[in-house]
């Protein structure tokens, strides 16, 4: 409720209901509200930080490393979280990452610092450049499981 306390005067009921609305939305139980951040697991942390960022219906979330240390089914309900709050809230979601799956499954557009400057792509685009950094970190070894995520994600075969 601390988004809402800090920047609304909506009555401390409305706010308890929108938080409650917000942590269902995120994937949590509304009762989950009232525990401490070191009563709950790592990926209920990061569904509770989600939470907090939508408490006051933004257009646009900008999410930093979102699936960082969580194990790979935790880090998968993120991602799976992530698209489906941009598809039914229609939200612009801008994701700074490092996880390879996050970027192949979830994002559409990818912008990356190479060389002092930014590339600004489509995934299959990108797939296809022929800068050696861009291509080695989209087709290296660590690209081949993402890849895998992402066609499974997205029924390719």
């Amino acid at each position: 409720m601390l988004p809402m306390r800090e920047h609304t005067d909506q009555p401390p009921q409305e706010q308890e209901k929108i938080a409650a609305m917000k942590l269902e939305l995120a994937g949590m139980s509304a009762d989950s509200g009232i525990k401490f951040p070191s009563e709950l697991s790592g990926g209920m942390v990061k569904r509770a930080a989600l939470a907090r960022a939508l408490a006051l219906d933004p257009r646009i979330l900008f999410l930093d490393e979102p699936t960082s240390d969580l194990d790979p089914p935790t880090a998968s309900g993120i991602d799976a979280l992530i698209v489906q709050l941009n598809q039914s809230l229609g939200l612009t979601v801008v994701i700074v990452t490092h996880d390879l799956t996050t970027l192949f499954t979830v994002c559409r557009r990818v912008a990356m610092l190479v060389d002092k400057k930014i590339t600004v792509d489509t995934m299959d685009k990108l797939m296809r450049s022929d800068h050696p950094w861009i291509h080695e970190f989209l087709h290296g070894p660590r690209a081949q499981g993402a890849m895998t995520a992402r066609k499974q994600s997205h029924g390719i075969r």
